[in-house]
């Protein structure tokens, strides 16, 4: 326990009481902060980043007991600990990953994992049915994840993966889900924008009008969706 309660004794050092208050707000209130702005909490935590990568390995205990805290920060912490040491991760680590993606869910968090499950996929082609399967589930935060996982991936982006598992949730009602549907869309047409225009065509009396003018944001405005 000793790197957390070290973590904890830095996060409690540069607490700042006003705008924990704040950020808490902007969430809702649903959860508690040290509101220490970004850029300080990474380089609060850079240095034991840096010992923890040299180890090549997961600490998972360390990893569960930040996720006990009740504090947001720490769950940026692990966000931020996985993505440093992405290459050590496999496809089995996802099944402990999605035990965090479901506790206390919202998109602060949700969004952090879009990457390092990607990552992941394009090492093991295994994650493409687990996204497919998570597609479906009754969970919403997770099929977020899977439309999103292929964010930034360019020209490796699994074109048939993507659109199945929009087609997935096509007709949803959840703000969440129209919005990174249109997210995944907007990202893939600065690589491909005539796959996503042809992609709107086929779909748009199915899909709901925030994921259309989110993915239109980039397409040229001799089209318009309506």
């Amino acid at each position: 326990m000793n790197r957390y309660l070290e973590l904890k004794n830095l996060f409690e050092e540069y607490e700042d009481k006003e705008n924990a208050i704040a950020i808490s707000k902007y969430r809702r209130n649903l959860f508690p902060f040290y509101g220490i702005p970004t850029p300080k909490r990474k380089s609060i935590y850079k240095d034991l980043l840096k010992e923890e990568k040299k180890q090549r390995k997961i600490d998972w205990q360390l990893l569960d007991w930040c996720y006990q805290d009740e504090h947001r920060e720490f769950r940026y912490f692990v966000y931020d600990y996985l993505l440093a040491i992405k290459e050590f991760l496999t496809y089995e680590d996802i099944f402990k990953m999605k035990d965090y993606i479901t506790k206390k869910e919202w998109w602060d968090t949700i969004d952090f994992f879009d990457k390092v499950i990607g990552e992941i996929g394009l090492k093991d082609n295994r994650v493409d049915n687990l996204m497919l399967k998570w597609s479906k589930d009754s969970d919403f935060w997770l099929r977020r994840i899977a439309i999103d996982h292929q964010l930034g991936r360019k020209k490796k982006t699994n074109t048939e993966l993507l659109e199945q598992i929009i087609v997935n949730n096509l007709e949803s009602k959840e703000f969440f889900i129209n919005k990174a549907i249109g997210w995944s869309l907007r990202d893939y047409s600065k690589t491909n924008p005539n796959w996503v225009r042809n992609f709107i065509d086929r779909y748009k009396d199915k899909m709901d009008k925030l994921s259309i003018k989110e993915a239109s944001k980039y397409l040229d405005h001799n089209n318009t969706y309506s």
